[in-house]
């Protein structure tokens, strides 16, 4: 139907060899209905992928990117990305394309900004009814592909001093969706100007959002 899904449905390494040997691997920020910001932080996902090109061989496409689940780009990606502070709400025509989307290879990774639990938690309830986010425990393979994050997701910023935690969602066996909360390793990501956060903190959030993107690829 789309020339993406046809690689979607390849194996991991397959789709992770396309995006090295066309050099347009990239992530695409995902624009949502409901209020919330999707649109924060612009810089991260291109800090994020600069910092890849640099400490792995995978080659990128390091440019802001966004798209629209109604749009036929969205079967372009194979990383979507979500973040906010406010409400999220997917039409049923949304829910169906984006269980289409992850059905056939995609994967998305929600980060909450803090306030985005409630909604992303009920809409991804819409795209999979008869599935839950589940927390993954610390030996799961994300957390030492890569860089070796033993206790999990780190703690980039406090918001209530809850520890943080990361869920998946899983599709025949595949982590299809990745969330983290309490833990926002995306404003990690940002400028630094942005949230002023230390060097250490900042390359710790990078790290991890490297292991997400490489395991998104060879899983």
């Amino acid at each position: 139907m789309y020339k993406i899904l046809t690689i979607f449905l390849l194996a991991g390494f397959i789709i992770s060899a396309f995006a090295q040997k066309q050099g347009t691997f990239t992530i695409a920020r995902l624009k949502y209905n409901g209020g919330g910001d999707w649109y924060n932080d612009p810089s991260a996902e291109v800090n994020l992928l600069n910092f890849i090109t640099r400490n792995t061989n995978i080659k990128v496409d390091a440019r802001y990117r966004f798209v629209e689940i109604s749009s036929e780009e969205i079967f372009s990606y194979p990383f979507l990305f979500i973040t906010g502070h406010g409400n999220v709400v997917f039409s049923e025509d949304e829910v169906e394309r984006l269980r289409l989307y992850l059905e056939n290879g995609g994967f998305l990774y929600i980060d909450d900004d803090y306030g985005l639990d409630n909604a992303i938690r009920r809409e991804m309830k819409k795209v999979f009814p008869a599935k839950d986010f589940i927390e993954l425990p610390f030996n799961y393979g994300l957390y030492s592909v890569f860089y070796n994050f033993e206790n999990g997701p780190p703690k980039t910023h406090e918001h209530d001093k809850n520890p943080p935690q990361g869920f998946g969602i899983f599709v025949d066996g595949r982590l299809a969706v990745y969330y983290t909360y309490e833990s926002n390793p995306s404003d990690g990501w940002a400028d630094e100007v942005v949230h002023n956060d230390p060097p250490e903190k900042r390359e710790e959030a990078l790290k991890f959002g490297t292991n997400i993107v490489v395991w998104a690829l060879i899983q």
